[in-house]
């Protein structure tokens, strides 16, 4: 039976994606919050609580050179080489990437940080270990002013446009491919697993995490 909780690193809204072949022991996620101390004269010291800051992700693992069953997720696993090439690529490409644990609520866009690596350990020939560092990605938006249209009271009219990010066109229906889980594709979209599942309830059926190659899913 497969494991219900992969790990998912996607680019370029889904069109590059990699499964973790050795699920890392565990991820280590933080979030800290923004505080501002005021000292106030003759009223002491206050605390002003700000804005929660962006969550940082970290977790360790290796590229096996060949498959193992006993702790390797699936078989034909990549190539180490080619797999620490593509995810440098994706960190210097100066754009985000998404990080998706499947069975939990881990689904952002975040950017690589950090990314070193071992490249054999006595014991282990062509194996690479990593470890690696990823913070969350917002994606903003800018504010543009129309000169050339007013307002009845003469001020300009304001357009919002996104400067980056969005969501993906979405094929109706998706038809579900070999490797494929209802976590992933939300992701791969922009969208929420649960209203993809909500939506597709029939075809599904009980379980979210059994999906099949050939079912036709509704995403919008």
């Amino acid at each position: 039976m497969p494991n219900t909780i992969q790990f998912w690193l996607s680019y370029n809204n889904g069109a590059e994606r990699l499964q973790l072949p050795v699920n890392p022991e565990y991820i280590q996620i933080s979030q800290q919050h923004r505080y501002d101390d005021v000292l106030v004269s003759h009223l002491g010291e206050f605390t002003i609580i700000g804005d929660a800051k962006l969550r940082d992700f970290s977790f360790s693992s290796f590229f096996p050179r060949d498959y193992h069953s006993s702790y390797c997720e699936y078989e034909g696993v990549p190539d180490p080489w080619a797999t620490v090439e593509m995810l440098e690529r994706w960190r210097d490409s100066r754009k985000p990437c998404r990080l998706t644990v499947t069975g939990t609520p881990i689904n952002y866009a975040v950017t690589i940080r950090s990314f070193e690596i071992v490249p054999e350990k006595h014991g282990a020939p062509g194996d690479i270990y990593y470890d690696i560092a990823l913070k969350e990605y917002k994606f903003v938006s800018i504010r543009q002013i129309d000169m050339s249209a007013k307002k009845s009271d003469g001020t300009a009219k304001v357009k919002k446009t996104a400067t980056r990010g969005g969501k993906k066109d979405v094929p109706k229906p998706y038809v579900v491919k070999k490797g494929d889980c209802l976590s992933v594709i939300a992701a791969r979209y922009g969208l929420k697993t649960r209203d993809v599942y909500a939506k597709n309830k029939a075809v599904v059926g009980p379980d979210p995490n059994r999906i099949y190659p050939g079912q036709k899913l509704v995403l919008v």
